[in-house]
Order: C-alpha cells, then structure tokens, then sequence
C-alpha cells in the first residue's frame, strides 16, 4: 500500500526541489560546504514525485544497486532512519554518494520522470536521510554474521575498499582495512575538497563501518611496511583484496614542467585536504602561496574543477582552466561546473599547452598555449581536438596545477612478483570475480580499471567481496594463467 496520497499525474506536476546553495559571493573565499541539504519539507514534497514505478528503471542505473523506490517510499511514510537504513543495505557511503555521486548519468538518468519532466532528486533524497541520519544519533547498521573465522586483508580505504569492507564484515570474516596515509578514506579524504565532501562525512562513515567491526589501519604502506606475501604467509589472511586506487599523477610532458609553481592536482589537493594549507596561518600553508596571483589549472574533469576552485579559495587573483575541447565536452558534472562558473572561474576552452615558461629567477611565469578546434569524435565519442597552426599565445600565471588523470601506482605490484599487470601497469583482474593470478589475492577500483567515479569504485569493491565470499566458502581458484 503505497504512503503517497497523490495520483502519478498529480505528482508530475511538482516541480523538483531545488538544493539550497551557499551564495557564490560568500563561498568562493570559504572551504564550508556549497550545498546545504534539503530540509524536511523539501526531502518529503521531492519524495512525493516518485510515480512508484513497477520496474523501477532507476535501480538499473545504479551500480551498486540501492533499492531506490524502496528508501524513497519510506521516505514519503516519515521514516527517515528506516530510509537510511535500507540504503545501507547495499551502499555503505550514503553520506558520500549522495554528495559525489553522478546521478545525473545514473540512477537519475534512468528515471521515467526525466523523459518529459525534471527527474527525481534521487541524489538529494539520499543525502537528506543520510544525514538526518547522522544528526539523529540514529545508525541503521546491518545484522552481522556470526564469525566465520576467515581473514581478509583490504589494501587501500577508498571507496572500493569501503564498500569490500562493508559486505565482507557483514557476512562475519574480519577484515582489515590498511592505509598508506594517517588518515581512513582514500580518495574521499584526499582528493575531494571539503567544500564538496566535507571530512567530518567520511569519517562518520569510516566509524560506521569500524561499529560493524572492520579493523582499520593507518601508516601501513604495503609493499614496504609489508607485503602481500608476508600478510598471507606470517599474518594468516585467508584473502587479499588490493584497491589502491589509481594515484601516480600524470603530466603533459611539455617544456618548463619542472618549474617551481607547477604541479599534479593529487599532489596539490593532498596537501590542502591533508596538511591543511586551507588552514592558514593557523597551519604553515604546504602549498605554493597563490594568494594574489594568476593561477592556471590544465583539464576539465572533476578534479580540475576541485583543483581550480580551490585555488579560488586559498586566494588567488585569477583561477583560469584550460581545457582542449569545449564547454559541452568536459567530463566534469554538470553541477560543478556551474558552480565554479558562478565563484568566477574563467573558463579557457579550445586552448592546449605546450610549454611552461620562466622568468628570470626560474620560477613559473606563463604557459603558452595554443588554439585548437575540434575534428572527428575519439573513442570516447566526444570530438577530437586539432590543432590550428601559427596560433600559438601566452597567458601569464604565477601557479600551474596540472589536472590530467592518474595511472596505477606500481608499488604494490613491484612488491609482489607473481601478480600479473597489464600492459599499462594496472593489475591484471578478471572484470567478474575480479580474481588475479596470484592465488587468494582479488583486486577493484582505479587500480584495475584506471580512473572512475566514486560510486563505480563502490560497485567493483562489491563484486570483489562476492567473489572473496565465495572462495572462502569453497576454496576454488581458477588457473592462474587464465587472468594477465
């Protein structure tokens, strides 16, 4: 019996509630959280456009599979926490997908609304009960097994590590959650600016995640702390899953990289989310001072828009990206976007450059660059671009954060002989139980795949802990030479 009084054609008719926003004016020179959450009247009017449709087309739009109609329709009966608590049944980040997510391209883009009306607010709705959720003091934890007496080491707290974690844990194994850096979360701590995912989410559903008994770790580098060897063989592991994430930085590999005042996005958004340089003079700022200055950031995903409007934030004179193709081509969202448009970000389009230049003390003093127009679509489908020749021109800029996606870090796989990598570097997986060559050992996320969104990261950590669940129960392994 459905708790929405109103008829499907009623509730088209409802326009979708918009998300309150900091004002741009305000924002632009703070690290507080852009977006403000729905408030209780909002979350219920937006839960009531949901037409309760018999194959939700949403669900499959969602890689890990939250059962959408289900939370929204407890929703709309008041019942937040139980909401929350049957997300958590198949996502174990709420907090975080509901920030990060692009529901735009999924679970949204799926929505039946969306073909003649705005579709629903899936992303916010999930937000909203996560944190009233939180604010509540209420936690919808999932029944935990009784202890299976197997051990399953996780290398890696980001978002596949989490979700591996979350499932794994749930079905009574220990788990053991280790981290390189001296804070739980990977990518969601690191690379994520607090204006976007602020810390205090992901450590809320890191101590979600520990409530349910995983055993975190920090400061443990495998590959030199200890090994995947060692862990299995003097440690009793039963499985290793490794999900490291895809973060060795890649460059342009033009003139003048090297200068001081250029640098790779990670290394720059590690050091303000980690080392607090958003912080000063409270904290020795442990970046290049951009205060006053023309900064440059080089790309158009997600991470450039994070890295350019940081910049913003630590005071910078001008923040400028400079993408290669167009507006309508960069894989950042769409929300992002906006948002930095709106903080006064300049966009620089159809311009690539091509070499880094100094002033006479051997600082960074510009980037030259040149114009491009876009040909034929790539693989990828967008259009290539070209570029036009003789248009070479210079933009001064003090500060270069070089924003171009990330490969596979090798330390794990230099550390460990007998697990096979592709060609580029990436451990070798099988793309369904996401078993590698080495017996025991399962590997999800970036360090697979190569760069994804949070929430695909999520999906693959999910299958791996399927696939991990099953070899313990059976103790099957495929050949080895049947993956690399």
């Amino acid at each position: 019996m459905s708790a929405n009084p109103l008829p499907p054609k009623q509730r088209t008719k409802i326009p979708r509630q918009e998300m309150p926003e900091q004002q741009a004016a305000a924002r632009r020179r703070n690290f507080d959280e852009v977006n403000r959450g729905l408030t209780v009247l909002g979350a219920s009017t937006e839960a009531m456009r949901c037409l309760e449709c018999a194959k939700p087309a949403c669900v499959s739009g969602c890689p890990v599979g939250v059962k959408i109609r289900d939370f929204i329709a407890l929703i709309t009966a008041g019942d937040y926490l139980g909401a929350a608590a049957k997300i958590r049944e198949d996502n174990v980040l709420p907090a975080i997908t509901g920030r990060v997510c692009p529901q735009e391209t999924q679970c949204e883009g799926c929505c039946i609304l969306g073909k003649t009306f705005e579709p629903l607010g899936i992303g916010h709705l999930e937000r909203f009960v996560a944190d009233y959720e939180r604010e509540h003091g209420e936690l919808g934890l999932p029944e935990i097994a009784p202890p299976s007496g197997r051990k399953v080491a996780i290398i890696g707290s980001g978002p596949a590590g989490l979700s591996a974690a979350g499932d794994l844990v749930r079905w009574g194994h220990a788990v053991t959650v280790f981290e390189a850096l001296h804070e739980i979360g990977g990518v969601l701590v690191y690379g994520i600016p607090a204006f976007r995912l602020p810390k205090a989410i992901v450590r809320h559903e890191v101590e979600a995640l520990a409530r349910m008994g995983v055993d975190f770790q920090a400061n443990v580098v495998v590959g030199k702390t200890v090994t995947i060897d060692e862990l299995m063989d003097e440690e009793g592991y039963d499985a290793v899953l490794v999900a490291t994430g895809a973060g060795l930085p890649k460059f342009l590999g033009i003139p003048g990289e090297h200068l001081p005042g250029v640098s790779s996005a990670n290394e720059f958004l590690t050091r303000v989310n980690l080392m607090h340089a958003n912080e000063f003079p409270s904290y020795d700022e442990p970046v290049f001072d951009c205060r006053g200055r023309d900064v440059a950031v080089i790309g158009g995903g997600n991470t450039a828009m994070d890295a350019v409007r940081t910049a913003c934030r630590l005071g910078a004179r001008r923040s400028l990206l400079i993408y290669r193709r167009t507006e309508a081509e960069m894989p950042a969202r769409v929300e992002e976007i906006r948002h930095a448009k709106q903080e006064g970000i300049e966009l620089l389009t159809l311009a690539n450059p091509v070499a880094f230049l100094s002033d006479d003390e051997g600082f960074l003093a510009g980037v030259r660059c040149l114009r491009m127009e876009l040909g034929q679509p790539d693989a990828s489908g967008r259009r290539s671009p070209v570029p036009i020749p003789g248009s070479e021109f210079e933009v001064p800029v003090a500060m270069a954060v070089v924003a171009l996606g990330t490969g596979a870090n090798p330390l794990v796989q230099s550390s460990t002989p007998d697990l096979a990598t592709d060609p580029r570097g990436y451990i070798a997986a099988d793309p369904e139980t996401l078993r590698t060559s080495k017996r025991g050992v399962f590997a999800a996320g970036d360090i697979v795949t190569g760069a994804a969104t949070v929430i695909l990261a999520m999906a693959a950590g999910r299958r791996a802990a399927a696939a991990i669940g099953e070899f313990l129960e059976s103790g099957a392994w495929i050949d080895a030479e049947a993956v690399g």
